[in-house]
């Protein structure tokens, strides 16, 4: 779908763009080519009249917003000059003009700013439609100003991010990505590729002034770069959304770990019971707690044993899929007690998570009684079950997917290196520093993936010595895909997903 300077939409429509709720302002936005028409309609100034006509745009004006079936509608004056509400008024109202192009939809668009009360906001609405608006879909503004050629397609989903940010790097981001940084990075990128294609179909169809010698080994150079460019925006992506919308960290070991307690520990208050019975928690608890400069969604799960017991066969399946989803696999050891077979099923089920690219941090806990486990004992939990060797052959640990930390939860020792390391392990602070481009969702990152995969195709054709017109396909499947981002050639119905999920009256 191609962006059109000139769209208008057929309909006008109309939705409150403000909470609904009682406050002390409410808004409603009407956009579209007869919003003029009908807010002459419904709206009196301080003379009885409508005089839209006479306003420049972007301005904002006192008066009332009444019902014109009703005769008595305009405000009457005694004479010492104060005045008296027609039976027609319904609220007093500021309303405020944008005539299109300069407005957010690039369409002819006015908001009346009301009193914030729920009925009185209703009440105006309704008005509005009853006099020629319909009802605005979710997200149909700002999905107006992207077919109006305002915004972008990552602009429009960098409006929502804004909307639902919980934190100040969500917020920043999404503010960056509205300004254009994603923009701008992403035209660059196609426009090195559509460079490449351009290049080799003008070699092809005028070889006499292009000459393609040599020209596989330079392209094959380019591809290597711009791959390293998208993988550098993939893995600060992905950091990214966990810094945005926090570390989905769950809490796995076997019963009387200390589990429970580190769940306390990180909500400061007592969340979850802890007793020197094994197996009192026996479904999965769920919180949100800030650590150092991250959001930490944390899942604590029963401890995974093997039990004859129903209800402790349920909490231990869900402990084993909350594993699946999480970003975070925090291992809890019971060093006083020793490593034995559940620990070991338990860090075999971690090692699966391993190879899909979770991160894991085993606590060694309960530090301030006597130990009776050896650290290589803890790290050949791991061993033998990653495959990652060392030049000499011997197996090894890959210490940026887990981490290993003393520490006691009794007395809160070693659990500033614990915060450190999710900080390392996510790379927070390298994040925070940085003023890197981040796609905001799932979508962008899938596209700059599959443009990443093409390139890697065009690298192989290379490679496997192949002609240069199957080097044109690749190329534009890359410049193709990082075009959808933007929302240059995107489906209709992607279109209609993505502005879908909006609030009602944005």
């Amino acid at each position: 779908m191609a962006l059109h300077s000139e769209f208008s939409g057929e309909d006008t429509i109309a939705a409150i763009a403000t909470g609904i709720t009682e406050s002390g302002i409410g808004i409603i936005r009407i956009s579209g080519p007869s919003a003029l028409e009908i807010g002459e309609k419904l709206y009196r100034g301080r003379n009885g009249k409508a005089d839209f006509s006479t306003w420049k745009s972007n301005t904002i004006h006192f008066g009332y917003i009444v019902d014109p079936s009703v005769r008595e509608n305009i405000p009457s004056a005694d004479m010492s000059g104060s005045r008296e509400p027609g039976a027609g008024v319904i609220d007093e109202v500021m309303v405020s003009i944008m005539r299109s192009p300069h407005s957010y939809t690039t369409e002819d668009t006015i908001e009346i700013n009301t009193h914030g009360g729920i009925y009185v906001m209703n009440r105006v609405l309704e008005l509005v439609l009853a006099n020629g608006a319909r009802l605005a879909e979710p997200g149909e503004f700002t999905k107006r100003a992207f077919l109006g050629g305002r915004i972008d397609l990552s602009k429009a989903e960098a409006v929502m991010d804004l909307i639902s940010s919980k934190n100040e790097f969500a917020r920043k981001t999404a503010i960056n990505q509205l300004e254009g940084q994603v923009t701008a990075k992403i035209r660059k990128l196609r426009e090195a590729i559509l460079y490449e294609t351009a290049f080799i179909e003008s070699a092809l169809d005028d070889p006499e002034n292009y000459s393609l010698d040599g020209y596989p080994e330079k392209l094959d150079k380019k591809c290597l770069d711009l791959m390293d460019e998208m993988d550098r925006i993939l893995d600060f992506s992905r950091n990214g959304r966990i810094m945005r919308d926090g570390i989905n960290t769950v809490i796995v070991g076997k019963p009387n770990a200390g589990k429970s307690s580190l769940l306390n520990f990180l909500t400061g208050e007592e969340r979850a019971i802890v007793t020197d019975v094994a197996g009192t928690t026996r479904d999965t608890l769920e919180e949100t707690v800030r650590v150092g400069n991250v959001l930490l969604n944390v899942t604590d799960t029963a401890g995974i044993h093997h039990t004859e017991d129903v209800v402790e066969k349920i909490g231990v399946d869900r402990a084993k899929r909350a594993m699946e989803s999480a970003d975070l696999i925090v291992f809890l050891l019971d060093t006083n007690a020793g490593i034995d077979e559940e620990d070991i099923s338990i860090a075999d089920m971690i090692s699966r998570q391993l190879r899909m690219g979770k991160r894991c941090i085993v606590l060694l806990n309960k530090s301030d009684l006597p130990s009776h486990m050896k650290d290589e004992e803890v790290k050949n939990l791991f061993r033998m079950n990653l495959s990652e060797k060392t030049d000499a052959g011997a197996p090894i640990v890959n210490y940026r997917k887990i981490s290993f930390c003393t520490c006691s939860l009794s007395t809160g020792d070693g659990m500033q290196v614990f915060v450190q390391r999710i900080s390392e392990m996510f790379r927070t602070g390298e994040i925070y520093a940085k003023n890197e481009v981040f796609l905001s969702n799932v979508r962008q990152i899938q596209e700059v993936q599959k443009a990443r995969d093409s390139l890697g195709l065009v690298r192989k054709s290379i490679a496997d010595g192949l002609t240069e017109e199957f080097f044109s396909v690749d190329l534009m499947n890359a410049y193709t895909a990082l075009g959808r981002i933007i929302g240059e050639a995107v489906e209709d119905d992607l279109v209609e997903e993505i502005f879908s999920r909006f609030c009602m009256g944005k």
